[in-house]
């Protein structure tokens, strides 16, 4: 057996420093995890907005408050919000320092429904030919307003889906026009102080339903094929609002002032819908978006300036979609005396429209009765031998067929991606919905947006899944709080596809000053959206979005234009007691937050879905409830 020796005073006190070295790396490890732990869980909710004296002063309509019990639950008031004021402050002179925090003031009552790149008075400049002055036409810097607009008097917080489908409050959107002119056709009628939607339509006076079914007996509406829908000329979108349930997501548009409200009156009601209008300018949609376009009676002149319009439609529509027409001129021979035209007038119409769709290499599936659908060929193969017949109008020679923010329309095809046989869909196929909603989109297969591939796609399909439990945690996203959803910078559409077992619709936008267009790939999804410079205002209503997602949004745009525009618009087509989500750097964050809080928004930083080592952060805000003041309506 081995002898044991003592240890030498040396060796002793080499021990007993290596214990006193460890006692103290250990006491500082416990409490660094203590106090991360600690923070972590301080910032885990945001805190509840505490009434502001600017709700107090507009003598909130008690029914109107009881019904907002969704606004987020927002923890203890005695937390203190994240304070970065130490470390950035805004570099500002004396004056520039007492603007940043004086509260913006509110624009008067005659604002209330604003729209700053449709206002009538400035569309009136220009040319009403092939109706440019109803087309965007955003204000001057001199123009420029910098308040905030005032929902109206008695506002109220619209019903939830799927009841808004069927009413709306009549002070939130007080016109009664459209009740009387109507009135035969029921679109809407006014009961008491609520506005109701039968669901009736120029053409459908049996309602939309019972169109749609008609339109599903001609062809399949159910089968998950047809996903994407475009309606030209919505009225209060009962088409689309209808569609909804066979699970179609139609993209309903019109201009601001052929009938007074319509477009607010649809997004009033949780339907998908936009100002717009044919005019010279392409629709701010992709090529190959849509699986079905839809016009009832909608006034277009689709045979007129060499075809333009259907050219158009041509353009947006995805091999193998439809066009719907019903309306003057299909069922003439039934209807022109009731539509006061000859009946060699509407045969004429009718015969230019079929010609027109005939030199686009269209096929006419049906007509019968006050319908007629014609079909978009799968891809061009054979459409040379029909364009030898008809030489007008010709294959676009552009080189960008997705090009649609201020592009000038042509009148010609848009030629599709080359194929191998007849049977190919040019550009790919689609699987069936709802399996398109998270299968890979052709176009990202086909490796046409720059840097995203198939395993890309799949990396920010799970990262999205991860942000939307995280906001989760603080917002009633599940509980139908929310119905109009903007993701305003949208990337590939995984915010929307993270949503789509929610009672809501997302407005997918992809700005134009984007690294890669991604547009193109959301519609492959089966979402919809639009492009958008967001240094001009969104062709949209005041008060039309419950939520708005805004992911690094102002790193695109704060070296372009002043991001305290940005916010001022985003208040505009937010709700009362609507949620903005921002993400971005904490710089960035900091002058955002300051510019909220003088829009009487409520709002806290919280840390990064990863923790609060991740430079990102997420602000989440709250729109306080205030509006005119009554005695402004007199």
């Amino acid at each position: 057996m081995a002898k044991e020796y003592p240890a030498s005073p040396k060796a002793q006190q080499l021990q007993e420093s290596k214990k006193q070295r460890l006692t103290y790396i250990l006491v500082v490890s416990a409490l660094c995890v203590a106090f991360y732990v600690l923070g972590a869980w301080q910032n885990t909710t945001v805190p509840k907005p505490a009434a502001s004296s600017a709700i107090t002063k507009v003598g909130c309509d008690p029914a109107a408050v009881g019904q907002s019990s969704a606004v987020p639950s927002f923890g203890s008031a005695s937390q203190e919000s994240l304070d970065f004021e130490a470390h950035h402050q805004l570099s500002l002179d004396d004056t520039d320092a007492e603007a940043a925090v004086q509260p913006f003031p509110a624009c008067p009552l005659n604002f209330s429904e604003y729209t700053p790149c449709e206002d009538r008075k400035r569309g009136r400049r220009f040319e009403r030919a092939m109706l440019v002055y109803r087309e965007r036409h955003c204000p001057s810097k001199d123009e420029e307003i910098r308040c905030l607009i005032p929902a109206p008097p008695k506002y109220r917080t619209p019903f939830k889906w799927p009841q808004s489908r069927d009413f709306a409050w009549f002070n939130n959107i007080p016109h009664k026009e459209l009740s009387i002119e109507k009135a035969v056709q029921n679109w809407i009628q006014v009961d008491g102080q609520r506005f109701r939607f039968p669901g009736g339509g120029t053409m459908f006076p049996r309602g939309a339903d019972a169109y749609i079914d008609d339109i599903g007996k001609l062809i399949s509406l159910t089968d998950g094929k047809i996903r994407t829908a475009i309606d030209t000329g919505c009225g209060v979108a009962s088409w689309g609002a209808y569609l909804l349930k066979r699970n179609i997501l139609a993209m309903s548009f019109a201009p601001r002032d052929t009938h007074e409200a319509q477009v607010q009156f649809a997004l009033e009601r949780g339907v998908p819908a936009i100002i717009g209008v044919m005019g010279k300018q392409r629709l701010p949609y992709p090529s190959r978006s849509f699986d079905m376009a839809h016009c009832s009676r909608c006034l277009i002149p689709w045979h007129e300036f060499d075809g333009i319009y259907l050219a158009e439609v041509d353009r947006i529509l995805r091999p193998g979609g439809y066009w719907i027409l019903s309306g003057p001129p299909i069922n003439w021979k039934t209807h022109y005396k009731g539509w006061e035209r000859t009946k060699e007038d509407l045969k004429e119409e009718q015969d230019n429209i079929e010609d027109v769709a005939r030199s686009l290499c269209w096929n006419k599936v049906v007509e019968k009765g006050d319908l007629s659908i014609w079909q978009k060929p799968k891809n061009h193969l054979e459409c040379a031998n029909i364009k030898k017949k008809y030489k007008t109008p010709h294959i676009c020679k552009s080189d960008n067929p997705d090009a649609a923010w201020y592009k000038q329309m042509e009148a010609c095809v848009t030629p599709l991606p080359e194929v191998s046989n007849q049977g190919e869909i040019a550009g790919g196929a689609l699987e069936r919905w709802p399996q398109r909603a998270f299968a890979v989109p052709p176009r990202v297969k086909r490796g046409m947006i720059p840097g995203i591939d198939a395993s890309k796609f799949e990396e920010d399909k799970k990262l999205w899944e991860k942000r939307v439990a995280y906001y989760k945690r603080t917002l009633p996203i599940a509980d139908g709080r929310y119905r109009n959803v903007m993701d305003m910078n949208a990337n590939l559409g995984g915010f929307a596809a993270s949503l789509v077992k929610y009672p809501v619709w997302v407005m997918n936008v992809v700005p134009v000053n984007s690294d890669r267009d991604t547009l193109g790939a959301i519609y492959e999804r089966g979402f919809i959206g639009t492009y958008q410079d967001w240094c001009e205002a969104f062709s949209t209503y005041p008060r039309t979005y419950d939520l708005l997602h805004a992911d690094n949004l102002f790193s695109i745009y704060q070296d372009r234009c002043d991001i305290t525009n940005i916010l001022l618009e985003m208040d505009r087509i937010l709700r009362p007691e609507g949620t903005a989500i921002i993400r971005d750097t904490v710089d960035v964050l900091t002058k955002v937050q300051a510019i909220a809080k003088r829009m009487r928004w409520e709002s806290r930083i919280l840390d990064h879905e990863d923790g609060p080592f991740n430079p990102e952060k997420v602000l989440v805000a709250v729109k306080t409830y205030w509006t005119a003041d009554e005695s402004e309506q007199h």
